[in-house]
């Protein structure tokens, strides 16, 4: 049973910070957590309530000990032949946000990051799912008295749509923007592309809209082997269980669930490894159907 330790009322920095990694053919995938929290679950999903989860055994790993959600902000570090990209970039430190434990976080994801041999220097490209507040925070840091790139050799790509939809949508968590992604623009790191652009022979965006216009997942392949990023296209493993369970933050409920069954539908019973932004260890499996359903096999 994962256990989400001293948990504050959105996230714990104290839980388990295992580096995990997947070999794609020649990509190799690490995932490097900044916290994770059981405390979100229920504002995002309400349906996703103790006795609606007791038949899916296989959530457990996902749940803590009172069989609340559990989910994980972490980042992937996709490594190709030609490329090192990172893939959303969490929260990060010392931002103003409506969230308690995240307001002004200070955290040591960036040191880990680099203790493991993967300095902000070492990236080509940053890919951020969509632009919410716990995939774009470490795309800038503080510094000097400005908001600057943490990943100042990396170009940042944003799909073109999601963009336009932050032209003229409320922040809900702070300025989230403002000192997260137009940093990158003001300081000419950012590309535009399309919701299926092909990053690098071994990696393209994939469109999963939804939860935001613009949402992407990402698409691995090589010699012959293939994986998918979710983004927030599926927060919990319960929303493989239960495909029309959309999250109150999703934009567009109903497309939400049209393109998660769709997803679903798609991978199911197929060599692809599905790799959660937001699920805790063991994060990533093949989907698989369980009757008029699917679960995660991991």
């Amino acid at each position: 049973m994962h256990s989400s330790g001293s948990d504050g009322p959105f996230g714990a920095l104290t839980d388990s910070q295992e580096v995990l990694r997947w070999q794609v053919g020649d990509v190799r995938i690490s995932r490097y957590v900044e916290l994770t929290t059981a405390s979100l679950g229920r504002h995002l999903l309400p349906q996703a309530t103790p006795d609606a989860l007791a038949p899916d055994a296989w959530l457990a790993p996902f749940l803590d000990e009172q069989q609340r959600l559990v989910l994980s902000m972490h980042s992937f570090v996709v490594e190709t032949p030609d490329r090192t990209l990172l893939i959303d970039t969490c929260i990060g430190n010392d931002k103003a946000r409506s969230y308690p434990r995240w307001n002004h976080m200070q955290s040591d994801f960036l040191q880990r990051l680099t203790a493991d041999g993967f300095p902000p220097d070492c990236f080509d490209t940053v890919l951020c799912t969509h632009m919410h507040v716990d995939h774009v925070g470490w795309n800038t840091r503080w510094l000097q008295g400005v908001w600057v790139p943490t990943f100042a050799s990396a170009r940042y790509l944003y799909n073109a749509l999601e963009w336009q939809h932050w032209q003229a949508e409320p922040q809900e968590y702070g300025p989230v923007i403002e000192d997260s992604v137009q940093p990158i623009i003001t300081a000419g790191l950012a590309d535009f592309v399309s919701a299926d652009h092909q990053v690098c022979p071994e990696v393209q965006l994939e469109s999963t809209p939804g939860h935001t216009p613009g949402h992407v997942s990402i698409h691995i392949r090589s010699r012959g082997e293939e994986a998918v990023i979710t983004g927030d296209m599926i927060h919990h493993p319960c929303q493989i269980a239960h495909s029309d369970w959309s999250s109150t933050a999703d934009v567009d409920p109903a497309l939400a669930a049209a393109t998660r069954a769709d997803f679903l539908a798609r991978y199911a019973d197929q060599p692809v490894l599905v790799l959660g932004t937001h699920f805790a260890t063991p994060t990533a499996g093949r989907l698989v159907r369980d009757g008029d359903r699917y679960r995660l096999d991991y």
